[in-house]
């Protein structure tokens, strides 16, 4: 069996070093070592019924939903809109235009749901401006970059859903709750980041909206900041499930952008939902070929293999848990969210359990790691896109980023290791 489980390992590693997708990469890899232990039949029909019935499950129907609904508010020009409403609580601030970089990304990332939609949409309008008005282009960059990821933390995400799916059925509200905390800490910290260095360099402050203009710039953010309030507020409230919540959002955004904004029309509705069809596609062959390498890794025994090498470095949970978020934090640097989610819920939560940590918090600090593993190299596409945006080589934005990445780094720790911090406000709505 351990040799199995050295074939899967290598095989799938291989495979990723050859650049071929990680879908495949999944697939192939595990009808391999499926192969060797069953015969060559059963492993085909075995991996087939493995597929289908990870999609047979009626929770997945969020996914596309929100899919849906970020692509439609992506396409539906609200990014100035949420800009221009940053700029009201950043004028007077040292490095204005970076802090409504941070805003802009948590706000807008959150209704998208997609770092990469907030680094270039957000990052896209700011890097240049902060540029014109003097501020370092790396620097610019950087904070565009390292504030990217928090649309991923901030609900609604299809990160939370995923990890629900996965680890059996915790709580989306639960992990909703805390995933906004985390997601504000996460940017709060990369705010702080930004004072101090402005103040140091100097970036000038200045009041970025015109006086007598706040009341417009609001109510025209409004309808876009409402969206995250009717689905976060409703699934935590009880109003409606994950589910429905998804279709709440696709019936809002529609409405917001093509009758409230007028920024998408009825023949934009083909591109919109063929890009949507793709990405939903990408996202459930993942799910459905990650069931079959959670299979393949449970017939060879890899599971129980780490989890006995984890929980024999020390039965000290405190140092147990550091190990998984250092694990978690290297699969990051080279695995998307997505796939990463999948494959290691089902191996590292019972771990997790072992130890006494409970699965809400688990689910958050697996989603903080991975997020952080976006931005860093060698594979994380938002640092890429980011430096894309900024028309600047990555190795001149990494020295900038170094900051950043510690001041990340250190909230992740706090989390780990005070699960208070996240767990707060699941409590306190009692989820």
């Amino acid at each position: 069996m351990l040799d199995a489980a050295f074939v899967l390992m290598a095989s799938f590693a291989l495979l990723l070093v050859l650049g071929i997708p990680i879908g495949i990469c999944i697939a192939v890899s595990s009808v391999i070592t499926i192969a060797l232990v069953l015969p060559m039949d059963v492993a085909l029909f075995t991996t087939s019924q493995k597929i289908f019935s990870s999609l047979d499950s009626f929770s997945l129907l969020a996914v596309p939903f929100f899919i849906l609904s970020g692509v439609i508010m992506n396409s539906g020009g609200i990014a100035m809109r949420l800009v221009n409403f940053a700029k009201l609580f950043s004028g007077q601030i040292p490095g204005s235009l970076s802090h409504t970089n941070i805003a802009g990304n948590m706000m807008f990332g959150a209704i998208s749901g997609s770092a990469i939609a907030a680094s270039t949409s957000i990052g896209g309008v700011m890097v240049p401006m902060s540029k014109k008005e003097g501020y370092k282009n790396s620097f610019a960059a950087a904070v565009n970059i390292a504030s990217a990821p928090t649309g991923m933390l901030i609900p609604p995400t299809t990160a939370f859903i995923l990890y629900a799916l996965a680890s059996g059925g915790t709580s989306i509200a639960a992990l909703f709750a805390g995933g906004l905390i985390a997601g504000l800490l996460w940017g709060g910290g990369c705010m702080v980041v930004t004072y101090f260095i402005a103040r140091r360099r100097g970036y000038r402050s200045e009041r970025l909206v015109e006086k007598g203009t706040a009341l417009r710039v609001t109510l025209e953010a409004l309808p876009s900041l409402l969206l995250i309030i009717v689905v976060v507020v409703g699934i935590i409230g009880g109003v409606f499930t994950a589910i429905e919540a998804s279709a709440v959002a696709v019936v809002y955004t529609a409405f917001l952008t093509m009758v409230v904004y007028r920024s998408v029309s009825l023949n934009d509705l083909r591109d919109i939902l063929i890009q949507s069809l793709v990405m939903s596609g990408i996202i459930m062959f993942l799910l459905g070929t990650s069931s079959v390498m959670s299979f393949a890794m449970a017939i060879t025994g890899l599971p129980d293999l780490i989890s006995s090498i984890i929980l024999g470095l020390s039965d000290n949970p405190v140092t147990v848990l550091l190990v998984i978020t250092v694990f978690l934090l290297l699969i990051g640097t080279f695995m998307d969210i997505g796939p990463a989610i999948l494959i290691f819920t089902p191996i590292l939560l019972p771990i997790a359990l072992k130890i006494g940590v409970d699965p809400v918090h688990f689910g958050i600090l697996m989603v903080y790691n991975l997020c952080i593993g976006t931005i860093t190299p060698p594979v994380g596409s938002g640092l890429y896109v980011g430096a894309s945006v900024a028309n600047e080589k990555v190795e001149k934005i990494l020295p900038s980023l170094l900051p950043f990445y510690g001041v990340i780094v250190l909230a992740l720790i706090l989390i780990a290791l005070f699960p208070q911090i996240t767990l707060f406000l699941p409590r306190l709505l009692d989820l």
